[in-house]
């Protein structure tokens, strides 16, 4: 999402004659684009601040100016403490208002050093007063939600995001009827809580995700589909189906579970049980026997046991992902969590989170080694580090590189994974067909 949202604010610069710097050296504004998911992250922020002070002060006394922003959610949840700890930054911008920059910027060069916090929730829509989107390459992401009303007591997304919006679907398929026009054949749909989406309809009705899924498949030229982040309780029988029923749509599966234990889901509010998680996959991979998995785990959770931990391992080893994002409990100030009895120890967080990755980077490693021998469809949407090699994502977003014609990038490629690399897999052309094809791509 914070990709796609620094993507859109270069967007609405470039009236304004901005166009992205390779460095923050000698530019005219440095937006700091943030998350407040974690500690770590947020602290990351004034580190950052820090470092970039000097330039803005460089910049001044050699006649200059440059404008500095911090936008996102943290500035969205700590928009008045950033600018008494960082009184120099002259834009503060929550994630639902940055279509609103360019009168921003606006009013910074005439403010003369007073910071503006721009952290509302606005009655219009962000999307509706944006210019129109433009591709980078052949792959791209289109947001299709934002917000979200589970409330699960760990998160910050319902306070610095909002409540839940969708976009209308006609909306949606404008946008990815633009981008397809540019040259995109693949479209990462993204939201907080994507699987919710329930975009008014030009019927009247409202569609779910499954049904914008069909819809997006229709277009030509769109080759591949992908969706993220999603909830356990937002899969419902139509998007099962759609995956089933559009071959457009990759068998890979963001589903975040946290944990395997039923008492910590409760005391998470997530509203499902590790029983609950396990039908659902189970409903997803009778109709796509292929789908594979990745998800996210929260260890050390206020009140987290021995026990509590031992069922996550437990429902890893029972459901097998192939990648997934682990973490040790960060408490967010104002989350209901954060003032949680049972704090857990951060020794025993580390020992924890150690032995999960473990598990988990063992289950990585064998669904790579087993992927030797097989034929893949990969877009190949970028150069390697090497000269003469492209890289692309497998069907299940793994980084695969291949000796190929420079020419055929933005192409779906039929290839041979050869070797299994700790981070990526190594492939070669599959057929004396593909061969005749990357020479036709020369």
């Amino acid at each position: 999402m914070n990709v796609y949202d620094s993507a859109r604010m270069a967007d609405v610069l470039a009236p304004l004659g901005y166009v992205p710097a390779s460095d923050a050296d000698d530019a005219d504004m440095v937006i700091l684009n943030t998350c407040h998911i974690r500690e770590k992250a947020a602290e990351k922020v004034f580190s950052e601040l820090g470092r970039l002070r000097p330039l803005k002060q460089a910049k001044a006394a050699a006649g200059g100016s440059m404008i500095l922003a911090v936008a996102g959610c943290v500035a969205q949840a700590e928009g008045e403490e950033l600018l008494a700890r960082a009184p120099y930054v002259d834009i503060v911008l929550g994630p639902q208002t940055y279509h609103n920059l360019p009168e921003m910027v606006a009013r910074a060069e005439r403010s003369r050093g007073r910071g503006i916090l721009a952290t509302d929730f606005p009655a219009e829509a962000k999307f509706d007063h944006l210019p129109e989107a433009t591709a980078s390459g052949p792959s791209a992401f289109l947001s299709i939600q934002e917000g979200c009303d589970k409330f699960c007591t760990f998160c910050v997304v319902p306070y610095t995001r909002g409540a839940e919006y969708s976009r209308p679907a006609a909306a949606v398929l404008a946008e990815a009827r633009r981008l397809v026009d540019q040259g995109v054949r693949e479209i990462t749909l993204l939201g907080q809580n994507v699987n919710a989406y329930h975009g008014a309809a030009s019927d009247g009705g409202t569609w779910g995700l499954g049904r914008l899924l069909r819809a997006l498949a229709e277009i030509p030229g769109l080759e591949r589909l992908r969706y993220t982040t999603s909830h356990p309780r937002d899969v419902d029988d139509e998007l099962v189906a759609a995956h089933r029923d559009v071959p457009q749509l990759m068998p890979f599966l963001h589903l975040p579970v946290q944990a395997g234990s039923d008492r910590i889901l409760a005391a998470m509010n997530r509203r499902h049980t590790a029983d609950d998680y396990r039908r659902t996959v189970e409903r997803l991979r009778s109709t796509r026997p292929d789908l594979a998995l990745s998800s996210d785990f929260i260890v050390g959770f206020p009140g987290e046991s021995d026990r509590d931990f031992d069922a996550t391992m437990a429902l890893v080893r029972e459901i097998g992902f192939i990648q997934t994002y682990s973490f040790k409990y960060s408490p967010r100030p104002g989350t209901p969590a954060s003032v949680m009895e049972r704090q857990v120890p951060e020794a025993v967080k580390s020992e924890r989170l150690a032995a999960l990755q473990e598990l988990l980077n063992e289950q990585t490693a064998a669904f790579n080694a087993a992927c030797v021998g097989r034929v893949m469809s990969v877009l190949l949407d970028r150069q390697g580090r090497h000269a003469g090699q492209l890289l692309g994502r497998s069907p299940y977003m793994q980084p695969v590189h291949v000796a190929a014609a420079a020419a055929c990038l933005g192409e779906v490629v039929a290839l041979r994974i050869v070797e299994a690399l700790p981070n990526s897999l190594a492939a070669e052309l599959a057929s004396a067909r593909d061969r005749e094809a990357e020479r036709a791509c020369a």
